[in-house]
């Protein structure tokens, strides 16, 4: 399931502690970013360790336009994750 950038606007508006996970590359994460994690798309599958705890938790996964992310969402529930959502249209999007 995706989540929009105005709800993902809204409940960070809030202060609401969101499991945000940033895929993008690192000089794009430098650039601008939201506060999530940096795990870029590439080292998921060596970093999925990390999040481990997550699997049944909401994540929230983000790119610039929505593809890489949608990619790590499949990732994601294919293991063991229960509750990914992608942000539509990435940070684009979420800029726009």
């Amino acid at each position: 399931m995706d989540i929009t950038v105005q709800e993902l606007r809204e409940r960070l508006d809030k202060g609401e502690k969101l499991n945000l996970i940033d895929v993008r590359e690192p000089n794009e994460y430098a650039e601008d970013n939201i506060g999530a994690t940096l795990i870029p798309l590439g080292e998921l599958p060596y970093r999925i360790d990390e999040i481990e705890s997550l699997q049944d938790e909401e994540v929230i996964v983000h790119c610039r336009s929505g593809a890489r992310s949608a990619r790590a969402q499949q990732f994601l529930e294919e293991n063991g994750f229960t509750n990914v959502r992608n942000l539509q249209g990435g940070m684009l999007a979420y800029r726009a």
